[in-house]
């Protein structure tokens, strides 16, 4: 039986394989055939076909599945209307997730972005360059659970006597003071999880940040020094708007990674010590309390805080290209 479900499976695949062949095939044909045709519109239109069908069948109807999920009770059968979004904007405990979750998307984009500035600008053309970026982008190279695990040795306390594992509480009992249970009160613990996603990040706005900083035009710098401007009137007034749209760019992409943020807080708290957020709380409602339509609603709201920083970031990269042109 076993080697009969692997002929089978392979046998599968081939057909599949043969299916998007053909498919390609077929666009491919049709495309050359209305190019000679002089119809731009319909070649457009079958390249765009296949990604548009995955997008449909991969975004939209799983999207508006779990709206229509969202209105009903926890077993999927009851229509409630709107109970599931009431109950996560009145409910205390989901006001203080929400809470803690514009915590984490105001500080954790602002000071990743801003670290990662301030880094690009000093290193920006000086002697090993190229090492310094790789270390402050090292992080980027680590799982958002392996960082949490690193981190885990960083915040670990153990009973006062015995020897402390943890970095910070061995630093504390060697200086002659008690450990510390660092991710016990909030919002200080809270703030201590951001820090390891503003570890992780700052490669990845460091590294952006530091290219759009070369496409700064010589001629502006140059000018700005011969007009008078110190160190700190060149960045403000003549680096931070020139790199705009990068600046934009690294923020919305760490927003909405932190916005989807369920890693750090799963391994390092579970989302207790009032540590919770909004992908988290989706996870443990469906998965952990069997509760479909509340964790549905926590999707949806995901998505509507998602949405419109994409939005504004398609607009400003359009604003950037006209104004290129």
């Amino acid at each position: 039986m076993e080697a009969q479900d692997l002929f089978d499976r392979l046998a599968w695949l081939g057909i599949g394989l043969a299916a998007v062949g053909a498919l390609v095939a077929f666009f491919l044909s049709q495309a050359g055939l209305s190019k000679k045709a002089g119809r731009e519109g319909l070649t457009a239109a079958l390249f765009l076909f296949p990604a548009l069908l995955f997008l449909g069948v991969g975004l939209v109807v799983p999207a508006l599945r779990t709206l229509a999920l969202s209105m009903f009770d926890k077993t999927g059968e009851r229509f409630v209307w709107f109970d599931n979004f009431t109950w996560a904007l009145t409910d205390p405990d989901t006001q203080h997730m929400l809470v803690n979750t514009g915590i984490w998307i105001v500080a954790a984009p602002l000071s990743a972005t801003f670290i990662g500035l301030v880094y690009a600008v000093l290193i920006d053309g000086r002697r090993g360059e190229k090492i310094y970026k790789t270390l402050v982008f090292l992080p980027m190279s680590i799982s958002f659970v392996g960082a949490s695990v690193i981190w885990t040795f960083v915040y670990d306390i153990r009973p006062a006597g015995a020897e402390q594992v943890g970095l910070l509480n061995g630093i504390a009992t060697s200086l002659g003071l008690p450990p510390v249970d660092w991710l016990r009160e909030w919002p200080a613990n809270t703030l201590l999880l951001v820090l390891i996603l503003v570890w992780i990040q700052v490669g990845f706005a460091t590294v952006l940040l530091s290219a759009a900083l070369k496409g700064v035009p010589a001629e502006i710098t140059e000018a700005a020094l011969m007009d008078g401007a110190n160190p700190w009137q060149l960045f403000w007034r003549v680096t931070v708007p020139s790199i705009r749209p990068a600046i934009v760019l690294v923020l919305i992409t760490i927003f909405i990674a932190t916005l989807k943020l369920f890693d750090i807080v799963r391994t390092m708290t579970g989302g207790r010590r009032g540590t919770d957020v909004v992908a988290h709380n989706m996870w443990a409602q469906v998965f952990e309390q069997n509760n479909i339509g509340r964790g549905s609603a926590m999707a949806v709201l995901l998505l509507v805080l998602v949405v419109p920083a994409i939005v504004y970031q398609v607009r400003v990269l359009r604003r950037a290209q006209r104004e290129g042109r």
